[in-house]
């Protein structure tokens, strides 16, 4: 049988050092059939001439100013049976691309992709972050590191860097939603799976995908997800889960639960003297003890839920702090939502902004 023609597409902007490792790591992969390697992003980007440095193909993306704009650009371009994704800020294994293709021999795939995590020389912050997004339990059904039991599992959605689809199946349903500001591959991935077709996903096929560094890009790039998710799911109502809506409550509860515990303490619901006998329970004793037992366990199930992740950056510091990497994801995800919710009902709706880049490139 003949090999099939494949792809693989990068979107990128403004981050030329890191896109290099990209490509250098393309250019090494083990499968066997020829692989065309095509980055998109604008005309005069540092990141063309590294791009045909490597040998790989810059389509210009037209004035696109989002990745999902710029994606349909490369789509449309590009002439192969399959069409890998990745991002300009990865470290592709060596057979990367050979195990997502793999699968295609099989007529009920239509994508696939697999985990992702830090790599190894990422500074601590950055592999702090990645047990934070890969705890169990407290993300909320995330691809970060998922790992399933199985070899192949049908999912609903695959992770924009690392995956891969049938490009007549992209022809079908036009690519990405067109100014998507972000949730672009999520909603893509909803566009296949109503056109009738089915996803997977490889628990083998792991990208090594850089995290973002505590504090201020790791807070600033959740609180985009936030945001943007929030306006698909509103835009898409189908892609909406009860846990995007508890995300938001979190940090209304968390100021409620701290000025609950201090409200307490200040009308002497803790018995300094007597902590552990006070017979007066009362509304100041259960505000203080309460949102102080509430918020014990909250940090016991963080640590449980990072010391179980699936990230293999799982150190005795990792998870002690683990904690506070999840509350401050928790904290910022929930703010961006409550951003999305202001925008939606008290400004101009959810389709206000389409065509914007968001702006999460600080690393």
């Amino acid at each position: 049988m003949a090999l099939p023609r494949v792809s693989v597409l990068i979107p990128t902007l403004r981050n030329a050092e890191q896109l290099q490792v990209v490509l250098q790591a393309l250019n090494q992969q083990d499968w066997e059939g020829e692989l065309e390697i095509a980055c998109v992003g604008p005309t005069g980007d540092p990141g063309e001439s590294i791009c045909k440095e490597n040998g790989a193909r810059w389509i210009d993306d037209q004035g696109s100013r989002n990745r999902a704009d710029a994606c349909n650009v490369g789509i449309k371009a590009l002439d192969c049976d399959i069409l890998l994704f990745t991002d300009d800020d990865v470290i592709p294994n060596k057979d990367w691309a050979g195990k997502l293709i793999r699968w295609f021999e099989r007529d009920e795939v239509a994508g696939v992709g697999g985990p992702n995590f830090a790599p190894d020389e990422d500074p601590f912050s950055a592999r702090a972050a990645d047990v934070a997004f890969c705890a169990r339990w407290v993300t909320a059904g995330t691809r970060y590191g998922k790992v399933p039991s199985e070899e192949l599992i049908e999912i609903d959605h695959n992770p924009g860097c690392n995956s891969a689809y049938r490009k007549s199946v992209l022809d079908e349903v036009s690519g990405f939603e067109k100014g998507c500001i972000g949730a672009e591959d999520v909603v893509m991935d909803r566009k296949i799976l109503d056109a009738g077709y089915r996803l997977w996903f490889d628990a083998e096929a792991v990208m090594p995908h850089r995290r973002r560094v505590l504090f201020g890009p790791y807070m600033k790039q959740l609180r985009n997800y936030g945001y943007v998710r929030t306006l698909a799911n509103k835009r898409w109502p189908e892609l909406k889960r009860w846990s995007h809506n508890a995300i938001g409550m979190f940090p209304i509860l968390t100021i409620l639960g701290l000025a609950a515990f201090l409200w307490g303490i200040w009308q002497g619901g803790i018995d300094w003297s007597d902590l552990f006998n006070s017979p007066e329970m009362g509304a100041p004793r259960v505000a203080a003890h309460g949102t102080a037992s509430l918020g014990i366990l909250y940090f016991l199930i963080c640590w449980a839920g990072a010391a179980l992740g699936a990230s293999p950056h799982r150190t005795l510091l990792t998870v002690a702090i683990a904690p506070v990497t999840i509350f401050l994801a928790h904290w910022s995800y929930g703010s961006g939502v409550i951003r999305g919710w202001k925008q939606i009902y008290l400004g101009q709706g959810a389709a206000a902004g389409l065509g914007v880049q968001i702006d999460d490139k600080e690393r």
